[in-house]
């Protein structure tokens, strides 16, 4: 088992990864002894991964991460780095490297004061690798002040620290930044890919595996969720009902406002496992006392961590109707691959009757206008349109076609 197993369908970007990952030896020995950068190194000191929701990105930056502190004795001998058994391999990918610090958010944005401290770490020399190693996996939710303090460190990084940044496209990235990043792009994995690492990795069912793998058309974290978890299934069974719901202004709004709900639900689950243990270890640092009564000066720090389990609750729930607006958009998708005779695989083979009936009942152009709805819902919420009222518009745009 290598670190690139989990890598899936992504064969070109493994090749350059691995390539960069034997080089980085060469490099880091000229720069100990003050000599020039090897000519031809395939080695660089800031990546941007970017791709699709479930290509991968964060699953290569960690690979790589591992690869490049990889302490296989076979390296010594010209094999390739990314053993996946040695203690440099399998601490960098379960998260505890001492030099590889992976930075995700579940907050809305990251801000000037996070990023200036990730800066200030990214100055230190390796504690007991080659390498310090900074993955950043959602370098798209920057704010532009935090990506104007990164740019500093990503312009004039130190001798042995690399940055691996994560987004779903260029455009997510400061100019300035992703110009001066090596660019990889990572595909969408096929669906028989997907299946297959379930299978083999998760030891699920072939028949649920293949199911969740086509469902979510090649997202891996989705499928392994929709194979394992049965309220993810029940969640995205509603979600699918709801095309058939839409045929008068009562059946729209109570389809939008169902829709609210359940992603208020689960906003509402994640955080009540996370809040108040957070809460109770914040409270216990400060010191207080018994029967929960603070100490002078500590109201400050209680505020700021009630805002923060509000925005983190503010994002689980667009993450949430955002993963409903995926499916009901792959669920118009293959309406209109019926109404059009194409011959492409379709996703929800499940919900057949659905699928049938409502291409039997419209046309491809009514298709196309209620795709370009739920679209047009995503970027509402995107710019912070109340969600309820963007959810009704779009359940009464598809009623209209």
């Amino acid at each position: 088992m290598s670190v690139w197993d989990d890598l899936v369908g992504q064969d070109r970007v493994q090749e350059q990864l691995g390539a960069a990952a034997q080089d980085a030896d060469a490099l880091v020995t000229a720069v100990s002894v003050g000599e020039r950068v090897p000519p031809g190194s395939r080695m660089t000191h800031a990546w941007l991964f970017t791709g699709p929701p479930g290509s991968g990105r964060s699953t290569a930056a960690r690979a790589f991460a591992a690869a490049l502190q990889c302490t296989s004795p076979d390296r010594a001998l010209g094999g390739a780095p990314g053993c996946g058994f040695c203690d440099g391999c399998h601490t960098s990918l379960v998260g505890t490297h001492a030099d590889v610090d992976v930075v995700r958010t579940d907050l809305l944005s990251i801000g000037v004061k996070e990023t200036r401290e990730l800066v200030r770490r990214a100055q230190l020399s390796p504690a007991v690798g080659r390498w310090q190693v900074i993955i950043l996996e959602d370098a798209d939710r920057l704010t532009e002040g935090a990506g104007n303090v990164l740019l500093k460190a990503v312009e004039e990084p130190a001798p042995r620290t690399v940055w691996l940044l994560c987004a779903p496209s260029l455009e997510d990235v400061l100019p300035t930044i992703r110009s001066r990043c090596r660019h990889l792009t990572l595909r969408t994995p096929s669906v028989d890919a997907v299946a297959d690492v379930l299978i083999r990795r998760d030891g699920i069912d072939p028949e649920r595996a293949a199911s969740a793998a086509r469902a979510t058309q090649g997202h891996i974290g989705r499928a392994r969720r929709l194979a394992t978890d049965e309220k993810a299934r029940a969640r995205r069974a509603a979600v699918l009902k709801l095309p058939l719901r839409v045929e008068d202004i009562g059946g729209c709004l109570k389809a939008a406002q169902e829709l609210i709900d359940t992603a208020a639900d689960d906003a509402r689950q994640v955080s009540e496992e996370v809040d108040v243990k957070e809460t109770e270890d914040m409270k216990a640092a400060l010191g207080a006392a018994a029967g929960g009564r603070m100490p002078r000066g500590t109201a400050g720090v209680m505020k700021d961590l009630e805002d923060k389990q509000k925005r983190r609750k503010t994002r689980t729930q667009r993450d949430s109707l955002d993963l409903a607006l995926t499916d009901l958009t792959g669920f118009y998708r293959d309406v209109l691959a019926l109404q059009l005779g194409s011959q492409i695989a379709l996703s929800n083979v499940d919900v057949w009757d659905a699928l049938d009936r409502i291409a039997r009942s419209s046309t491809p152009e009514r298709t196309l206008r209620r795709i370009e709805a739920v679209i047009a819902c995503r970027r509402a919420l995107d710019r912070n349109v109340a969600p309820l009222l963007a959810v009704e518009a779009m359940t009464m745009a598809l009623r209209a076609g």
